[in-house]
């Protein structure tokens, strides 16, 4: 759950919706300037390669589904938990991660994508000198183990873990010549950076926030921040996005990365008051909530 307080009220949006929206801007990413997702791999079947990645994207949280159906409430206000709020809990994160990484058998180069968002969140707080290249937006105001606090015995096996689940998807993806180009690295370096970008605007996005670029974030409308490290033509070829809020909920990116400009976003979200669920079992009043739409655009600005 994302939650955020804006203007008095808690604004909430799920992490599937979190994830529908990742997955929308994946479905538009790429333009005269950016390459589109799938062509960076040689050899045919591109397309195919940009639908597992964009089924890839949507469902990167997919291992939040039952939480979201049965969520953690405070205990004051009977709200459920926030994301920063449940993530201090490192074995029910990873016992997430281990479900949904499980969720698509039929799906073996989607969940290896999905494998390595997981790899490089527990990364960054588990290896001394982890890739800068695949820093997860999430730790661009603050450090992992604000995220990931603890021991790092956990992290560290939980990343030896995730190398033998890979090991399978990978050799039923080399075994076939169409796909087995989409291991190369120029194939599948850009797809995972692109993967945690899309997540990161669309967290962005999805708590009605802009972070600023010192300091606790601020509502929709502040200051600008940047994606880094964006592969555009390729792996050797990446540049940084600078996102600046312009007028009433529009947001110009500059290079713009998407197929339309601007691009329309529309997210459901429910706005409720900081102790609306007070007394209350979840389900008796969530469930009643009218879910209303966030809408902003996308735009080069021009």
């Amino acid at each position: 759950m994302l939650k955020t307080t804006k203007e008095g009220a808690v604004w909430l949006v799920t992490q599937p919706d979190h994830g529908e929206l990742a997955g929308y801007l994946a479905a538009h990413w790429g333009n005269a300037v950016f390459t589109r997702p799938g062509s960076h791999a040689s050899g045919p079947a591109s397309e195919r390669l940009r639908a597992a990645w964009v089924f890839a994207v949507a469902q990167h949280d997919n291992g939040w589904w039952e939480w979201e159906a049965q969520p953690d409430v405070a205990a004051a206000g009977g709200l459920p938990l926030g994301l920063a709020e449940v993530l201090a809990d490192q074995q029910a994160g990873m016992e997430r991660w281990r479900r949904g990484l499980r969720r698509f058998p039929r799906a073996p180069f989607s969940s290896l994508l999905i494998s390595h968002h997981a790899h490089w969140l527990y990364a960054a707080r588990a290896l001394s000198e982890p890739d800068p290249a695949f820093n997860h937006p999430l730790f661009w105001q603050g450090a992992p183990e604000q995220l990931y606090p603890g021991s790092l015995a956990a992290p560290l096996a939980f990343l030896d873990e995730v190398a033998q689940l890979q090991q399978p998807w990978r050799e039923e993806v080399r075994a076939d010549p169409v796909t087995a180009p989409w291991l190369e690295p120029a194939s599948l370096r850009p797809l995972v950076r692109l993967l945690q970008l899309c997540d990161g605007l669309s967290l962005a996005l999805s708590s009605a926030l802009v972070p600023a670029r010192s300091g606790p974030a601020r509502g929709f409308g502040a200051d600008a921040f940047e994606l880094r490290d964006v592969p555009r033509s390729g792996w050797n070829d990446r540049v940084t996005i600078v996102a600046e809020p312009i007028g009433t909920r529009r947001l110009a990116l500059n290079p713009y990365p998407f197929d339309l400009d601007p691009l329309p976003i529309a997210l459901p979200v429910r706005i409720v008051a900081p102790g609306a669920g007070a007394g209350q079992p979840l389900a008796a009043w969530w469930h009643g909530v009218p879910r209303q739409l966030f809408t902003c655009e996308l735009t080069s600005g021009v």
